[in-house]
């Protein structure tokens, strides 16, 4: 099979001719730049100007040596622009290697920490000394909420502002244009499935605008005003997937969404309470897309989400990610027993709370070879390690997963 037939398959819940491998196909698979740079180095590969794609969470991107040496069957879509230097611009890891940002996204620096600003000047994001990512810092809707000004509030916020390729190389006259002819070349170049990152954000957009808390306090206690926010909020996610997919519908295998639901110990929400306010809207998203294209779509939610399962399946979802199996409800023999005929699991490959960061390899290779017996039988698993290699991983321990992958695979 080649990697989008492999990918397909395994959506589909047919037996692929081995699991599919994904690493850095979406901004919750992916590597942080430090442990990249180490990565490279252990595997004996020639250095390279790592680029960091994603500056909140600062990762990088995963050069073609690494993906054929793993045998990633993935892509996410954004490799398909920001391909020239100018694009780019020099900046330094907080371990003090050197590395390049989106030249759009270029931190600035402050006494004691490293800051980005929305278009209006306001410091959104910071990195303190001695943090490896990016925080967000301030909520637009913490004390008033100006329903009529919601576009404008978002890109008041750390999370819908500060952009990953292709970011402002598709915005102003053209833009839908330079998108579409992007994702096409990609398309044309790769045999990989290509993940089309979309967002769609609900439950998390709320707690981007509101900050937590006041998210949680506005759904108890003004579910009335809550229903306005998300319906102002849908309408906006649909006016824009309409354009995004009229654009690279035909380029992209799946669109990815996102919504954290999930907390170690359960959802963040009632069951009942998700049924009312979110699954509707969720559907509404996600039958829309693929009535406009012949896409399969992902949820990217961490945290413990089984009580969810499936009301997320009725509402149309094909797979979801990063199945963080360290969470109540969330054991993967469990999941692949109850679900796995319904959903495809894309992740729940190796646990990056406990295993990936501290265990030996040989305790990795045992972990990831137990984990993909589990999950394999049938199809519907794609894998990968729950969320982000973090910046602290050993480079050895990266290579006992994804060496461990091959072999069980």
């Amino acid at each position: 099979m080649t990697p989008r037939q492999r990918v397909l398959a395994a959506l589909n819940h047919e037996p692929p001719d081995r699991v599919p491998i994904d690493l850095s196909g979406h901004r919750s698979s992916g590597i942080a730049a430090i442990a990249y740079r180490k990565l490279r180095a252990a595997m004996g590969l020639p250095e390279r100007t790592i680029r960091v794609y994603d500056p909140v969470q600062q990762l990088a991107i995963v050069d073609e040596d690494v993906l054929q040496r793993f045998g990633v069957d993935t892509i996410e879509m954004g490799r398909g622009f920001a391909l020239e230097d100018e694009h780019w611009a020099d900046w330094t890891l907080p371990d003090g290697s050197p590395c390049q940002m989106p030249a759009w996204a270029l931190p600035e620096r402050e006494e004691g920490r490293w800051i980005m600003r929305s278009p209006s000047g306001r410091i959104l994001a910071q990195m303190p000394d001695g943090a490896l990512y990016f925080e967000q810092c301030y909520w637009p809707y913490l004390e008033v909420d100006d329903l009529e000004k919601l576009e404008t509030a978002l890109t008041e916020n750390m999370w819908c502002q500060v952009k990953s390729p292709p970011g402002p190389l598709i915005e102003g006259a053209g833009g839908l244009q330079r998108l579409a002819e992007g994702a096409k070349r990609l398309r044309e170049r790769t045999d990989r499935a290509i993940i089309g990152l979309f967002g769609g954000n609900l439950l998390e957009t709320g707690q981007f605008l509101y900050r937590n808390d006041g998210f949680y306090m506005l759904l108890a206690g003004d579910p009335k005003r809550a229903v306005e926010f998300l319906d102002r909020l849908v309408a906006l996610h649909l006016q824009n997937l309409e354009k995004f997919l009229s654009a690279v519908g035909p380029y992209i295998d799946i669109i990815l969404f996102g919504d954290d639901l999930g907390m170690q110990n359960g959802p963040q929400i009632s069951p009942q309470m998700y049924r009312e306010l979110f699954k509707p809207r969720h559907s509404l998203l996600w039958h829309r897309a693929k009535e406009l294209a012949p896409v399969k779509v992902m949820l990217h939610c961490c945290g413990g989400v089984r009580e969810l399962l499936d009301d997320l399946i009725e509402a149309g979802l094909d797979a979801i990610n990063p199945v963080q199996i360290s969470c109540r409800g969330m054991d993967a023999r469990g999941l692949k027993a109850d679900f796995g005929d319904r959903i495809t699991f894309w992740g729940g490959g190796c646990d990056t709370h406990k295993v990936l960061p501290t265990g030996t390899p040989d305790e990795i290779r045992r972990h990831v070879q137990e984990q993909i017996a589990v999950l394999k039988p049938g199809g519907g698993f794609v894998f990968q390690q729950v969320h982000n290699i973090l910046a602290d991983v050993p480079p050895e321990n990266v290579l006992a997963m994804y060496e461990a992958a091959q072999e069980a695979a």
